[in-house]
């Protein structure tokens, strides 16, 4: 089954990317797993506090 995501490059030093795969393995995931699920977290942590971001406005 296909999915319809967008695809970007993030520009981060190695030593950012190898801390961000330790916190992955200690949380059983892939690195760009772990990333999505960080920003996921943090939108929803945000809009929790400041309501729905609204796209497209």
């Amino acid at each position: 089954m296909a999915t319809n995501k967008r695809v970007f490059t993030l520009r981060l030093s190695d030593e950012v990317f190898d801390k961000i795969g330790v916190l992955a393995i200690s949380e059983h995931r892939s690195l760009t797993n772990y990333i999505e699920y960080v920003l996921i977290k943090h939108l929803e942590e945000v809009e929790k506090e400041q309501g729905e971001i609204k796209i497209g406005e």
